[in-house]
């Protein structure tokens, strides 16, 4: 029986996943905590110190990569869940570690589980470090296709992404912009927390280029540029801008 916590911050996702767990390995996965921020998820890992790991990708004040760098406790299997099928799954497959596409298929779940059960290492601190240089390398540049090429570009040069419809227009530092034929949504994935913020439906701005940030909901950037906070976002991206990132 593996000790198992599912670190998952839309709570839907977090019963949705427990369920289908209930249904697939009844004798194998006991849940015995579930996680949805960050810090709350390091120190549950490090105080029940679990056999199994679901982990989210994507969590609201990070990412689950944010988790594996503070943790304690690194003797343990882990299965990454994620909307997205980003460059970073490679990683995962470069170090043998599971993953699951949301939404989760039942089958592939429990082919996932019988793994684990086939497998008798765990994670080693050596692993997880292997991951996080993998990751990094892979992510500091991105590649933006279009009908005319296939544009590799450094993910600090990228100052703020805007949505248009089903498509999204990229704002470079030497002033070039690439529209795609992808969702803001999709990039999002991609360029995460904590350099990159979701301060609108509309925006994705790169911390780095904020030139100035209003009370009244603007944010200044470097090109320019004025975007809006949107009202649910207001609050947290003020937070976060004054506690630091």
């Amino acid at each position: 029986m593996y000790k198992t916590i599912i670190v998952e911050d839309e709570h839907h996702l977090q019963k949705g996943l427990s369920i289908m767990l209930q249904s697939v390995a009844p004798d194998t996965v006991e849940i015995t905590g579930y996680a949805g921020e960050v810090q709350q998820a390091v120190s549950m890992i490090d105080d029940q110190q679990p056999d199994l790991i679901f982990m989210d990708v994507m969590l609201n004040n990070g990412s689950g990569f944010d988790v594996l760098e503070r943790i304690q406790h690194k003797n343990f299997h882990l299965i990454f869940t994620t909307a997205y099928e980003s460059h970073a799954i490679r990683a995962f497959k470069f170090n043998a570690i599971d993953y699951l596409l949301k939404p989760v298929d039942l089958t592939e779940l429990k082919r996932a589980v019988k793994r684990i059960s086939e497998r008798e290492n765990f994670m080693q601190d050596i692993q997880l470090k292997q991951l996080a240089e993998r990751t990094n390398k892979i992510q500091n540049t991105i590649i933006i296709p279009t009908q005319e090429a296939m544009h590799v570009v450094k993910i600090e040069n990228i100052i703020r992404c805007e949505s248009s419809g089903s498509y999204t227009l990229f704002f470079l530092t030497d002033q070039k912009k690439i529209m795609v034929s992808k969702s803001l949504k999709y990039y999002e994935e991609l360029l995460s927390a904590p350099l990159f913020f979701r301060v609108h439906q509309s925006h994705l701005v790169n911390i780095n280029y904020i030139a100035s940030y209003s009370k009244e909901g603007m944010v200044h950037m470097a090109d320019n540029s004025h975007i809006p906070v949107s009202r649910s976002n207001k609050e947290k991206f003020f937070a976060f801008m004054k506690n630091g990132w």
